[in-house]
């Protein structure tokens, strides 16, 4: 079992380093800024496994984009500063190609070959549950920007850390919002990709569906890399559920809503975990976006003032904004937290050793431009209430918590 966390008191940053979100929103320096003189110059490479091609490509390139942020904003700031050297950021990329098997190589090769002092997870809850076996064994600090399921997190490990909470933090908020929405909705169907993290938050679903009283009509799996969905949904359709609530990544959600379409399956509440926070998912579906209800652990509409790298909220979406021009979802924005939490960990120990930064990250109770970060006893991220949303004119608007609620959930509209 990990130690229980006390609290960790992290320095406040300069105020060089406050000011820096402007800077980045401005464009970032076009040459780094020079560490002082004072700091002899290192460089801490963190390694990093991502899907950047295959199926998981579109939410591999965000991770990426996340990281790299991170590294960019560290080093114009002169690096991390621990004792009388500055580190500069090296991300190391391995590309598995979305194939699981080759993510826990990658790890490997990333920490025996490429001599890595730290690493972020790969993709998902599965690859990054199949790959924290490598960082455990090598006593590496890891942390997870994309696994919320509790099964990566419950297996004992000392190194793993992870920005996701639970998943029944999304289903049991969601499932409250649509019954006090419409209380004469009565069943509902789930479909869930046949996958570690999509088939654990459908679970999670039809347990909040259930715990309400909920007829669960159907709960339906789709294999990894399925094309055509439209016997289940012909099937799905014939049920006629109140709710429908579908789980799988981008593509995948892509494909689904336009057979949901096109075989007349328009239930009153229609809910999709977890493409429906990426641009990429409105973009594509159009019209058909409209009125799809969701939930991620981060959206631009809340509002922290952290104390790492990027400062507010606010200051994190305009740097984003200003690199890559588009606003962040939660993938990219979870990234970027990785490396800052990292970052933080580091400063904190005022050391790279190994040992010293895990303990930094276990001890963790800090404020970052993501949220509150405190680490539970399995380290799994536990102080965070992820937002729900729904899409609604083209544009996700947050219905929940109240602090950071821009509308209500709309019922009905799906097509």
């Amino acid at each position: 079992m990990r130690r229980s966390p006390s609290r960790l008191s992290v320095p406040r940053l300069s105020a060089s380093r406050l000011m820096l979100p402007a800077a980045i929103a401005a464009g970032l320096a076009a040459a780094a800024l020079t560490a002082p003189a004072a700091f002899a110059q290192e460089t801490i490479k963190v390694g990093a496994p991502l899907p950047l091609t295959g199926a998981l490509s579109p939410e591999g390139l965000k991770q990426q984009r996340g990281y790299d942020l991170w590294a960019k904003a560290v080093n114009a700031d002169g690096g991390l500063k621990v004792g009388d050297t500055a580190y500069e950021v090296e991300i190391v990329y391995v590309d598995y190609e979305s194939q699981t098997p080759r993510a826990v190589q990658s790890a490997e090769r990333l920490i025996t070959e490429d001599e890595v002092n730290f690493l972020f997870s790969p993709f998902g809850s599965g690859a990054a549950k199949a790959a924290s076996s490598v960082s455990e064994r090598y006593q590496i600090p890891t942390i997870a920007a994309t696994a919320s399921s509790p099964s990566v997190y419950d297996q004992g490990y000392q190194y793993l850390f992870g920005t996701f909470t639970p998943n029944d933090t999304l289903t049991t908020p969601l499932t409250d919002l649509v019954l006090e929405a419409d209380d004469t909705i009565k069943t509902i169907a789930v479909y869930a990709r046949n996958d570690l993290f999509p088939l654990a938050i459908a679970h999670e679903a039809e347990a909040a569906a259930k715990a309400k009283g909920l007829d669960v009509l159907s709960f339906d799996e789709y294999a990894i890399g399925t094309m055509d969905h439209a016997s289940a949904l012909t099937l799905m359709r014939t049920r006629q559920p109140d709710w429908v609530f579908v789980t799988g990544y981008i593509n995948d959600l892509i494909l689904i809503r336009r057979q949901l379409a096109d075989l007349g399956v328009a239930p009153k509440v229609l809910s999709m975990i977890a493409g429906p926070a990426y641009k990429e998912f409105i973009e594509a579906a159009g019209p058909l976006a409209d009125n799809v209800s969701s939930a991620a652990w981060w959206h631009p509409a809340v509002a922290y003032d952290g104390d790492d790298i990027f400062g507010t909220t606010a200051d994190y979406v305009a740097a984003f904004e200003a690199e890559y021009g588009a606003t962040p979802d939660y993938a990219e924005a979870s990234a970027s937290a990785a490396g800052a939490i990292l970052g933080m960990a580091i400063e904190a120990a005022g050391s790279i050793d190994p040992q010293e930064v895990r303990e930094a990250l276990a001890q963790m109770d800090a404020v970052t431009f993501y949220g509150p970060v405190k680490f539970g006893e399995t380290g799994q991220i536990t102080s965070l209430e992820p937002p729900v949303f729904q899409i609604q004119d083209g544009t996700t608007k947050v219905v929940f918590p109240e602090a950071v609620k821009q509308t209500d959930l709309v019922i009905g509209g799906i097509k």
